[in-house]
């Protein structure tokens, strides 16, 4: 089903928002002057050195970043619900031009914008929801502001605030609303070689990208006239990095697989245009102690069960799917939760794709295994041309 929109100024700011965003990015500067590239910006090499808790905050030197939550949640009369949060972070001004502009200039004047996407799987209804919302970085718009010891990302009323080990989420839109509690029971997962993640064929090709594989949830969500009181289990992704997606690549087939020995399990496959997985695709393996077993793409078999083709952007998305990982002696099939997740962020970042939740039932290190999880399909009804 297609969520409500923004009405009135509200409509209006974020069609000018979205406006703004594609002058700044596509217009072409005056005759001279240096169209910004991956160069002008920070590059992940060699290490990322991530440190906690500061490293959960902002990497503004970097030109992309974002935090993602993503959950299943169930009521007291076990009434399965799915969520997403996330923030995205934009740097347009790259900081070897930014030295050369005067801070007094005009309090309007932004480096970054901010997007945001929010949706709710009501299993139980058989409902997907979601909403969007873009904003510049300035004047308390939206921003990512880390005090030492408090981290607030907010996009106007949308925010998320991480303080030691509690994550503390709020949302809400026309059709549904967040208020959710978080709290990390493992340390953060660094991903790939402790923390840097390849994403092509060069070393440059990289983020710097960490999860928090197991947060217990709490809290209440708003749907269909009631607020329902939840809880469940959640992940955060928090990346950052300059590179563009490497030429010949069209998006990437993401799972957050959690189980109920309380091990998890994050794979990143990287798809070329003709459906074959890059090499510098990878995963990750998370322990019940919070120990992370790098995967990489010669340890991992994913196969097609079942498609779902979209009535709105036409594209076909591999919906059910069956992942082995013979070394971990791992068969997992994959089911989603509805069929129709699919998100057209046409105010915000512009990228149509799939991300829902799903159930996972199979084998993992020769015991009988279940979960919850969810997965995102992206490139799949159109090329996706965007940053790491």
């Amino acid at each position: 089903m297609n969520p409500k929109r923004e009405s009135g100024w509200d409509r209006r700011r974020s069609a000018f928002l979205f406006v703004l965003l594609a002058v700044v990015l596509c217009f072409p500067r005056p005759s001279g002057t240096r169209q910004p590239d991956a160069e002008s910006y920070r590059s992940v090499t060699g290490s990322c050195g991530l440190e906690f808790p500061s490293d959960h905050g902002a990497h503004p030197d970097f030109r992309t970043e974002w935090w993602y939550y993503t959950g299943n949640l169930f009521s007291d009369r076990n009434e399965p619900f799915g969520f997403q949060l996330t923030f995205f972070r934009h740097r347009f001004v790259p900081p070897a031009e930014d030295v050369n502009r005067p801070e007094n200039a005009s309090r309007w004047r932004a480096r970054h914008l901010f997007f945001a996407h929010a949706a709710l799987t009501d299993g139980a209804a058989g409902r997907f929801l979601y909403d969007e919302r873009t904003y510049r970085g300035v004047l308390g718009l939206a921003g990512a502001e880390w005090d030492g010891e408090t981290l607030r990302i907010h996009l106007n009323d949308w925010s998320a605030v991480i303080e030691g080990n509690r994550h503390r989420l709020s949302a809400a839109s026309e059709d549904f609303a967040l208020d959710l509690e978080l709290f990390a029971e493992k340390p953060p997962a660094l991903h790939g070689d402790r923390g840097v993640s390849l994403k092509g064929s060069t070393p440059e090709r990289a983020s710097c990208y960490y999860s928090l594989t197991w947060l217990r949830a709490e809290g209440s969500i708003d749907c269909r006239g009631r607020r329902i009181p939840v809880s469940g289990t959640a992940w955060m992704d928090h990346e950052f990095s300059s590179a563009a997606l490497e030429p010949g690549l069209v998006g990437w087939d993401w799972f957050s697989l959690q189980f109920n020995d309380r091990t998890e399990l994050m794979i990143y496959l990287l798809r070329k245009a003709d459906g074959r997985f890059h090499p510098a695709s990878s995963g990750s393996f998370v322990d019940v102690y919070g120990n992370v077993r790098h995967l990489e793409r010669d340890h991992i078999r994913v196969d097609v069960l079942s498609t779902w083709k979209s009535p709105r952007s036409g594209a076909v998305y591999p919906i059910r799917r069956r992942l082995r990982i013979p070394e971990l002696s791992m068969d997992l099939e994959l089911n989603p939760r509805l069929s129709d997740q699919e998100l057209e962020t046409t105010e915000s970042t512009g990228v149509t794709y799939w991300e829902g939740s799903v159930t996972v039932t199979g084998i993992s290190r020769g015991a009988p295994v279940s979960g919850t999880g969810y997965m995102e399909l992206t490139g799949y009804a159109e090329p996706l041309d965007a940053p790491l």
